[in-house]
């Protein structure tokens, strides 16, 4: 991360300042002999704007920012999402005073308020631009924030920055174009990344995907240039609270055209994100395994691209998979859980406690929420499910649950094979999970991240372009589960 992010004792003389606080009254006994009565006045008048949150006073030298949370009253998690917010639009008042060095000074916030304002003033300082000639004019000049706060620890904070790197280093997998990101990029990318860690991380190759059978992974991959590749990430500390792990399974399509069922020009823009789910489940198994939780846990991505090219699958091929499920492929743009099911059928090996499969599935998902939460479903995991619903809500990544009736199994039934890879007109994002759901027989859960992957536009701290979601939901997850008795 390039904002340094450190506790202090005593504010700087020269800083710049910035007061957050929960009451007008705590600000304004923390400002009264800062402030002469002409800033006090101004200071008062301005917290009356209810469009403004926050106010600032240029001395030149430096500059005084002021903010009140203007909602008290709200949930504790909508008032951590208020101050994410907050953080992205004190990063743009930063920017415009050209600010490089701040101090914010609380009474009121929590550790986790103070957290959520941090998430949200580092992931708004978040850039890819390594291929601009010239991107001067979009840097952030803030390079240092310093807390002045109770509510605490150095080691707080060190633990947090972990985790926004991981964002961090996910936006950066799914914004790298296909040209630089094709399969073996991601896989060098990946094994680099846990380099210096204790985790184990193995790449299968072609020869070893052959061999296990792992016939959907390469069916989708026969148009490619590139061989698969399916990345396994281990962490096994020695003494995690579970026998059994917890398994992540993501979609790692580097890129897709939609194979034979090829996209408009249009749809296939993006189509590097389409590796997002994949680039979530690596980069929150690398804030897992830095933060060294003691919690079983296992990632497993298999990697390739879909392309019209060379013996590619075509509508009517049947797929054998090592389950020995036939499936008949009746649309090659319904890829993502071809391959999804090999890397659940890899991941029942582990007998897991519970299996979470990470997406960008379906259009359906997208069409039905937007980007504003995650599409979610699942079967044997109640329990589960409202605990990842809690992550969710406390890292702003909403879970939205689908129904999951056995109704729906009826969609993706075949009339020559045992299911099809597409289930009609109707529930697409359901029976996209019903397909995968097919693959196991332990507690499911499928997040489709179509919606909240990728932003075309500029999205407050989510940012522009790979959004890096799923990584501090499931990071969420397995903290509160290292925490429990």
């Amino acid at each position: 991360m390039k904002i340094e992010i450190l506790k202090t004792s005593s504010p700087g003389a020269d800083n710049s300042l910035f007061f957050i606080e929960k009451s007008e009254k705590q600000l304004f006994s923390e400002v009264k002999l800062l402030l002469n009565p002409k800033e006090l006045t101004f200071l008062k008048k301005s917290l009356t704007d209810t469009k403004k949150n926050i106010i600032t006073i240029n001395r030149f030298d430096n500059q005084l920012f002021f903010a009140v949370i203007k909602k008290p009253a709200l949930p504790e998690h909508l008032i951590l999402e208020e101050l994410r917010k907050t953080g992205n639009e004190f990063l743009c008042k930063a920017k415009k005073f050209e600010t490089s060095t701040v101090t914010m000074i609380s009474k009121d916030l929590n550790k986790n308020e103070i957290m959520a304002f941090i998430e949200g003033v580092v992931l708004s300082s978040y850039r890819f631009d390594k291929y601009k000639s010239d991107a001067a004019d979009d840097k952030n000049p803030l390079k240092k924030l310093e807390l002045f706060s109770d509510a605490i620890k150095e080691s707080d904070i060190l633990s947090h920055n972990l985790v926004l790197e991981s964002v961090c280093a996910c936006r950066d997998l799914v914004n790298e174009p296909v040209c630089f990101m094709n399969t073996q990029a991601f896989a060098k990318q990946v094994s680099s990344m846990f380099k210096n860690t204790k985790a184990n991380v193995e790449v299968l190759n072609k020869t070893k995907i052959e061999s296990l059978k792992m016939n959907g992974l390469l069916s989708v991959n026969k148009g490619s240039v590139d061989p698969p590749a399916l990345i396994v990430i281990e962490w096994k500390p020695a003494k995690a609270k579970n026998k059994a792990p917890y398994v992540f399974v993501g979609k790692g399509l580097v890129y897709d055209t939609g194979g034979i069922n090829v996209k408009t020009a249009a749809g296939m823009e993006t189509m590097k994100c389409d590796m997002a789910g994949g680039a979530g489940v690596v980069s929150a198994m690398h804030a897992i395994v830095r933060s060294e939780l003691p919690v079983y846990a296992v990632g497993i991505v298999p990697v390739t691209d879909n392309r019209p090219g060379g013996n590619s699958l075509v509508p009517g091929d049947i797929i054998n998979y090592s389950d020995g499920t036939n499936v008949e492929v009746l649309n090659s743009d319904a890829e993502g859980r071809l391959i999804l099911a090999d890397g659940i059928l890899y991941a029942n090996k582990y007998k897991p406690t519970l299996l979470i499969t990470m997406a960008t599935l379906t259009g359906a998902a997208h069409a039905a929420i937007g980007k504003y939460g995650i599409v979610a479903m699942g079967k044997d995991s109640e329990a589960e499910f409202s605990e990842l619903q809690e992550s969710g809500n406390e890292v702003f990544e909403r879970l939205v649950e689908f129904p999951f009736w056995d109704d729906y199994d009826e969609l993706i039934k075949s009339d020559i094979a045992d299911i099809k890879n597409i289930g009609g007109p109707v529930a697409g994002a359901i029976t996209a999970g019903k397909f995968l759901a097919h693959f196991t027989k332990y507690p499911f859960i499928h997040l489709d991240i179509a919606g909240p992957s990728f932003n075309e536009k500029p999205d407050n701290y989510r940012g522009q372009g790979g959004s890096g979601v799923g990584v501090r939901l499931l990071f969420n997850f397995i903290q509160n589960k290292s925490k429990a008795k």
